[in-house]
Formats: C-alpha cells, sequence, structure tokens
C-alpha cells in the first residue's frame, strides 16, 4: 500500500500540472470505489481554479475556493498526468481534466476514494476521515515529547501504536519498521515503556527515513508508480524490512519476522533490544 513517501512524491510530482489550472471536464466511470462518487463531481469542479495541493497523511488534497477534493490511493491506486487525448483503460476511474491534459487515477483494486469537502462545511481538517489523525511527522509539531507524552498509557507494542496513526500519521508498516531500526528499539516493546531519551532517538529516525524516502521517490511497492511513470528506488536501502532470514546490515545477525497486527514486521534481534 502507498504510505506517506508514496503519496507525497504523487503530491510533488502533479502539483507543477495542476496549480493554477482550471478545470475544464471530469469523467467517472463505474460508480464509485471504496466509496460512491460525490454526486454531480463534474457541475461542482468544472469551471474552477486548482489553487493548491496539499497532503493530510495518506490522503492527497486539491485545493479549490469553495472546497476540497480528496483523493486516496488505496491499495493499488496510482496518478498520472496525461494527454487529455489518452483513451482509458479497464481500470482508469477518475479523471479531471484542465484543457490539453488531465489527471487520471487507476485504481485495480477500487480501495481507493474521491470525495469532495465543501468550503461550507468548515475546515478540511474537521472531515471524517482527517479528524482524527496524529501529527504530521515531517512538521513542528511531531517531537521526542509528543511521542513520549502520548504513550504514557499506551500499553501496546510500540509499532502497532505508529501505524495507529492517531499519535503521528503516516509511518506506515514499511516505514515504521526502519524506523524502529535505526532507533535500536524492539517492535515488540510496550509503548509506555520506552523513556524519553529512546524516543528521541525514534522521532529523528523517522524524520530522516520519510525524508530520504521522500527524495528517492517511495518505495518499489507491488502496485504503486510515480506520476512519471516510475518506481522509487528506497527499497535498495532496507535495513529490515523485507529481509527475513538475511544478515543484519549492521551485527550479520539474521533478520527475523514476525507478525503484529495482521501486518509482517521484520527486526533485528541483537540490534533491537
Amino acid at each position: 500500500m502507498p504510505e506517506l513517501p508514496e503519496v507525497e512524491v504523487t503530491r510533488r510530482g502533479v502539483a507543477p500540472h495542476l496549480e493554477g489550472q482550471v478545470v475544464t471536464g471530469v469523467a467517472l466511470r463505474h460508480t464509485g470505489l471504496r466509496w460512491p462518487f460525490p454526486a454531480a463531481l463534474a457541475q461542482t469542479l468544472v469551471g474552477h481554479t486548482v489553487r493548491s495541493t496539499g497532503r493530510r497523511g495518506k490522503y492527497l488534497l486539491l485545493n479549490f475556493d469553495h472546497g476540497t477534493l480528496i483523493i486516496h490511493l488505496g491499495m493499488s491506486g496510482h496518478l498520472r498526468i496525461l494527454p487529455s487525448d489518452v483513451p482509458p483503460k479497464k481500470h482508469d476511474h477518475f479523471d479531471l481534466e484542465t484543457g490539453s491534459q488531465l489527471l487520471r487515477l487507476s485504481d485495480p483494486r477500487r480501495f481507493g476514494a474521491v470525495l469532495w469537502h465543501a468550503a461550507e462545511e468548515g475546515s478540511i481538517e474537521n472531515h471524517l476521515l482527517l479528524r482524527t489523525l496524529g501529527v504530521e511527522p515531517l512538521e513542528a509539531g511531531f517531537s521526542a515529547q509528543w511521542l513520549y507524552q502520548q504513550t504514557r498509557k499506551r500499553s501496546s507494542a510500540i509499532k502497532q501504536v505508529l501505524l495507529a496513526g492517531d499519535i503521528v500519521v503516516g509511518v506506515g508498516n514499511i516505514y515504521a519498521s526502519e524506523s524502529l531500526f535505526q532507533a535500536r528499539i524492539n517492535p515488540r516493546t510496550p509503548a509506555h515503556r520506552i523513556g524519553l531519551a529512546r524516543y528521541e532517538r525514534l522521532a529523528e529516525a523517522i524524520r530522516q527515513i520519510l525524508a530520504a524516502a521522500i527524495e528517492q521517490g517511495g518505495s518499489t511497492l507491488k502496485d504503486f508508480i510515480g506520476v512519471n511513470g516510475q518506481s522509487g528506488y528506497f527499497q535498495q536501502n532496507y535495513f529490515t524490512y523485507a529481509r527475513a532470514g538475511e544478515p543484519c546490515r549492521i551485527c550479520k545477525t539474521p533478520i527475523r519476522q514476525i507478525v503484529q497486527g495482521q501486518r509482517s514486521t521484520f527486526y533485528c534481534p541483537n540490534c533491537q533490544k
């Protein structure tokens, strides 16, 4: 599933093509994705200007004067900027046309979403899907002190707490495993048993790893490709993820794989205590 770096790479890729452009057409194929397409979406968007692009967690935001279009890539979705005369394929469900080009959402499994939040409904942060999200890990509100304070009553494993998204948003499965390795924290450690010093290491690791993944175009996930049709290459730098049985790059101990919350976790039993 595309995680925060992949979504941010997508946002940076579409932004120069969309910001300041007037919507000239909307194409909806089928009735929707995870949820039905908003009613009268074409009438809502055509003739209006994309003022800016944004991201909240794994949600891509296209901001207009009268509201915000929310796009989620789901498990298999990706966005491309294409000439407006390129015919759609089987899994192309949504087009946002801006003159001679268009933004196209392809989603084979149809777990993505295209939703509308009208300005009259208040801040986009109040949207049902966004209101419970934690702080952004690459913004000023995220710190070791924040992690420490928010986990004093959390007995769940730190890996699960990171994935929950209500304390810090967007640290998905791949980057949680990598961050915990860099911070030398065992993913099974109860969150409330981690002290401030170790949270200092973890907060810094999360920031560094997410920033590096964005700069390297994200990871080559099974279903993710960037706006330019290319996959990222951060996976070449994995220390633990998907390396079960392989020697740790630091101490040569075999990397272990366990299941936490139905998701695979990879860690070094020697480096991560």
